[in-house]
């Protein structure tokens, strides 16, 4: 699982030019799911992007968390995280999750996250969306974990 974490002020994703999901301060994440994920990868990677402290306290130090922050999430599903470009110009996509296993695992990381008590917004799994965003800082982070990291 592959994660692309952003600190934003505020961020909205729309399908059809209609705002499907929209936060003020907190994380808009893009979530990629690869094809070997499993639910034991998802709740572990839930559990760091809450205790992530990417937020700054009184002294302007990166010390607290989406939730000592009362942030939210906008979560999107991004398969072209796992995109290959290794071979030629054309990405290949053969390590990201087919749909049907990658949709239980989104649905599953945003209950993860929701269960930690976050307010989590998304986008609509398998649509164009449109992503608008107010990066704050910026602060963008990259976490992914593999099976074999547990």
């Amino acid at each position: 699982m592959k994660l692309v974490i952003q600190r934003v002020k505020k961020a909205s994703v729309s399908v059809d030019e209609k705002v499907v999901g929209e936060i003020d301060q907190g994380f808009c994440i893009l979530v990629g799911i690869k094809e070997t994920d499993n639910l034991a990868v998802v709740k572990k990677m839930a559990q760091k992007v809450v205790k992530l402290r990417i937020f700054s306290d009184d002294e302007g130090k990166m010390n607290l968390s989406v939730n000592d922050v009362a942030g939210e999430i906008l979560s999107i599903s991004q398969f072209t995280l796992y995109a290959d470009t290794s071979h030629g110009n054309r990405p290949g996509f053969a390590d990201a999750a087919k749909p049907d296993l990658a949709i239980d695992l989104y649905e599953a990381f945003n209950s993860q996250l929701r269960s930690e008590g976050i307010e989590v917004k998304t986008g609509k799994f398998g649509a164009d969306m449109q992503v608008d965003i107010t990066n704050d800082g910026p602060v963008t982070i990259v976490m992914e974990i593999n099976n074999e990291d547990l």
